[in-house]
């Protein structure tokens, strides 16, 4: 909700700082440049210090972030607002994926990984119309507000909860040696002294997390799309009224959440508890989702507000799908005390295609006076994708 509130308020913050379409999509970026050049460090800080005090920080400077958006005073003020949002949330998703790694054994760890990508469809599609309404009531500072409150309670709500394994009084000894279990890559005591030579410049070097990073990145070009200029799109390039906008483009968001839940979650674990091989079911799943990404270039071949719709839901579905296989991997490829500095090279890679997908969007509408380009070079990239994925990643294994 704290990317996506930025997206709604195009119109109001033209009007309040002047904002062209050019320096809109500027702005819709500038959170991803700190967020990007965070993601290393994160990685490393995360394996050191432990998700909780990590953590802790990093919602805590979200939340001032979200609420110092609000009172912005002009184009300096917000620009540094969303850069610091970047810096709070910078070591989110690689701490997410990093607790999957550390409460769940291999088998089951499609759905917990789905229920928190997933969140990240379904927040647009409930925050869009949300602080569309709150927006044409009451102002976009308002707004902002909203999320900024919604954020601290988040921070509260973390520090509460959240405990390693190992820190966790209330976890039983039977729990803790279910969660260990780990039949087909047993960690001796041997192995983890060899991982701790996986440093940050042998793993970046790696050609399977080369690929697992340019194939996200190609994922997260088009999540950004679509995160920064749908509600755009749906206004200006479907010409409908900004109440019809801001419905229409939630229902994209909720049908990727149900798809990412069900296929790329449950579906996902089902069959590798079935007895199916988890790498070709993980691979499978990567692919067919990246494949039916394509539907992104729908806005390319119709005007029409009905197939549009369709095809941009089908095309965000597929990604969708991919996206919690993808954020499994990093716990997959190596052992759980170097899964935060994989997290943390996926994430950067894949920043480059957050920082540029909004920017390179306005340019290419200001250009063409079309999204159709936009649309276009998505789709694309999710081709470069899926090549990256075949030919680095490959066979999805322990490196």
């Amino acid at each position: 909700m704290d990317r996506v509130n930025i997206s709604v308020g195009q119109q109001a913050l033209h009007h309040s700082f002047g904002l062209s379409t050019v320096s809109y999509g500027y702005l819709l970026g500038a959170y991803s440049w700190t967020y990007a050049l965070l993601q290393l460090p994160s990685g490393v800080l995360l394996d050191k210090f432990g998700l909780r005090r990590v953590g802790g920080v990093s919602s805590f400077l979200w939340a001032i972030a979200s609420l110092a958006t609000a009172a912005a005073t002009g184009v300096v003020s917000l620009f540094s607002s969303r850069l610091l949002l970047g810096v709070g949330e910078a070591s989110i998703f690689p701490l997410n994926a990093k607790a999957i790694g550390s409460w769940f054994p291999e088998r089951e760890r499609g759905l917990p990984t789905a229920f928190f990508d997933s969140a990240a469809k379904f927040s647009p599609a409930i925050g869009v119309p949300l602080v569309g309404l709150l927006l044409l009531h009451f102002g976009w500072r308002i707004s902002f507000a909203f999320t900024g409150v919604l954020s601290f309670l988040y921070f509260l709500l973390f520090i509460w909860v959240y405990r390693d394994p190992a820190n966790d009084p209330h976890l039983s000894a039977s729990e803790r040696a279910y969660i260990e279990d780990r039949p087909a890559t047993e960690e001796t005591e041997a192995f983890r002294e060899e991982s701790a030579s996986m440093t940050m410049p042998y793993l970046i070097r790696q050609r399977k997390i080369i690929g697992l990073t340019i194939g996200f990145a190609t994922y997260n070009y088009s999540f950004y799309l679509l995160l920064t200029w749908l509600p755009s799109y749906m206004a200006a390039g479907l010409h409908l009224s900004p109440v019809a906008a801001v419905w229409a483009a939630s229902i994209p968001w909720f049908f990727a959440g149900f798809l990412e839940l069900l296929i790329g979650g449950w579906m996902v674990d089902a069959l590798i508890r079935r007895g199916h091989a988890s790498g070709r079911v993980r691979q499978g799943v990567l692919l067919t989702g990246m494949i039916f990404g394509l539907g992104v270039v729908g806005p390319v071949i119709t005007q029409k507000p009905a197939l549009a719709l369709i095809a941009l839901s089908l095309g965000l579905g597929g990604l969708s799908v991919a996206a919690p296989v993808g954020w499994s991997l990093p716990s997959i490829l190596v052992p759980v005390n170097s899964t935060g500095r994989v997290g943390g090279i996926m994430n950067f890679g894949s920043q480059f295609a957050a920082i540029s997908a909004p920017i390179i969007t306005g340019y290419l509408i200001h250009w063409s006076h079309s999204y159709a380009p936009a649309f276009g070079l998505a789709g694309i990239l999710i081709v470069v994708g899926m090549t990256s994925y075949l030919v680095l990643l490959g066979k999805i294994e322990r490196i």
